[in-house]
């Protein structure tokens, strides 16, 4: 069952989701998160991970309203 943040259902993306999201691919997510410049991936299993649902919707609104 997710968590709820408000209004804001909390879940765990998978990857494709957040490619589908950002419109980033896998190399370039990973390189951003070691720059320190993308949400942290949470380990979900032994080869798994995902991604905070609301980190990456925050990470998404602080990147549209820093646009020029």
């Amino acid at each position: 069952m997710p968590l709820s943040e408000g209004s804001i259902e909390r879940r765990i993306l998978r990857r494709p989701e957040v490619e589908a999201k950002t419109g980033f691919k896998r190399a370039h997510i990973y390189n951003l998160m070691s720059l320190g410049k993308f949400p942290k991936a949470i380990r979900i299993g032994v080869r798994a991970v995902g991604w905070d649902s609301v980190e990456i919707e925050e990470w998404l609104t602080e990147r549209r309203s820093n646009r020029a």
